[in-house]
């Protein structure tokens, strides 16, 4: 029979008939769509898959002391707290009435605190699984544990940043710009933190004295809102991230930009056309490496740049298909994680600019990540629904 012979008998036959007696027919369809979604391949390199979230997973952090435990928020308006090893739910952090956006553990692990985007912010203490604490501020734009103190703080929409001492609730507010506190990060020594806002500024706060130190504002600032800070080692130097692609460097001791790191491919974009849209980019992750005087900056192109501090000078660009949304060095070596909207993990050695390797598993674009203290493992959290563990123990170590 010829070929037309063959598509007039198939267009006989009516499939959707066939199907219906099997009880798990469509069961099976589904699973098969899954993995196709976007051209993502059903390839699955995780340990254990966390899945009692219905809606996109945004954030994961894992306990500091011993790294078994990851608490994830997400768009469902639910955090749990769960054990990596397994995947088995410890507790739920329940009553939250929006998507959960940001979530951590205390430097001892001792409590775990839930934010939600509209700003209800709750504090469970772990060993009890009770709720001990709960607040109210603006829209929620971040939060962060005191590295060495029961401390959060959190930045909101109205340019507000927030410290409390946990569980009493005593607070302090440092008032920023009238526009959000859109990153922030509390210093190594403990007493002081960096915040970005919006219109582009940064300032360094006194947390003890709740004054702000230094202001970088105009030429100094950012032309566009910040989108992320970070510090080294010893809080010397802070780095900032905006939309305007341009990463800082600062003295923390001075507030003084000591260099700016832009990318050479990045020339005023051309207007888009009618009905085009121009190609956005912008500084997404930044951080500074432990072991050498290096640090990457992600975008949203999907381009990893390390600078070498010492010549501030770009290294190498090790370039991704899709946008970093964020990345994170590796504790004790010059080993950099980055997560991108492609839905992998890759790993790269940033002396020689070369990826290490590469894991899949999600269907959806990877919205966080966290690395343990050894980097043996990676906990992903995606668009997806899910939260994936990964083993990425390294021969070379």
């Amino acid at each position: 029979p010829s070929a037309d012979d063959l598509a007039d008998e198939m267009e006989d036959v009516d499939f959707e008939d066939e199907g219906a007696d099997e009880p798990d027919a469509e069961a099976w369809e589904t699973e098969d769509e899954e993995g196709v979604e976007d051209g993502m391949e059903a390839q699955d390199d995780s340990e254990v898959t966390f899945s009692l979230h219905s809606a996109s997973v945004f954030c994961v952090s894992l306990d500091p002391k011993t790294n078994t435990l990851a608490v994830t928020g997400g768009e469902d308006d639910k955090a749990f707290v769960w054990r990596v090893s397994d995947g088995e739910l410890l507790f739920e952090c329940s009553g939250h009435k929006d998507s959960v956006t940001c979530a951590g553990f205390s430097h001892d692990s001792v409590f775990v605190a839930t934010g939600d985007m509209s700003g209800l912010i709750k504090v469970w203490r772990v060993d009890a699984k009770e709720e001990v604490w709960s607040f109210e501020v603006g829209d929620l734009e971040w939060m962060e544990w005191h590295p060495q103190a029961h401390v959060l703080l959190a930045g909101t929409a109205d340019g507000n940043s927030w410290m409390w001492k946990i569980p009493s609730g005593d607070c302090k507010t440092f008032q920023g710009p009238t526009c959000p506190a859109t990153c922030g990060r509390i210093l190594p020594d403990g007493k002081r933190a960096v915040v970005g806002y919006e219109d582009g500024t940064m300032r360094i706060w006194d947390l003890k004295q709740g004054t702000s130190l230094h202001v970088l504002k105009g030429q100094d600032g950012h032309q566009d809102p910040l989108t992320c800070v970070a510090s080294n080692q010893d809080g010397s130097l802070i780095m900032t991230g905006s939309v305007d692609c341009h990463a800082k460097l600062v003295n923390s001791a001075t507030g003084k930009v000591v260099c700016v790191f832009k990318m050479e491919s990045m020339a005023p974009k051309t207007p888009a056309g009618e009905g085009e849209e121009a190609e956005s980019n912008s500084v997404e992750s930044l951080g500074f490496c432990n072991v050498m005087p290096l640090a990457a900056v992600g975008y949203l192109d999907g381009t990893l740049a390390i600078y070498d501090l010492s010549t501030q000078s770009l290294r190498h660009k090790c370039q991704h298909e899709s946008g970093i949304v964020q990345l994170l060095w590796e504790e004790s070596s010059a080993v950099v994680y980055t997560c991108s909207l492609d839905g992998a993990v890759r790993l790269w050695d940033a002396r020689s600019g070369k990826m290490i390797s590469e894991y899949r598993g999600h269907s959806a674009e990877i919205l966080d990540f966290a690395v343990n203290k050894d980097a043996s493992i990676v906990v992903t959290t995606s668009g997806d629904h899910q939260a994936k563990v990964f083993c990425v123990q390294r021969p070379d170590r």
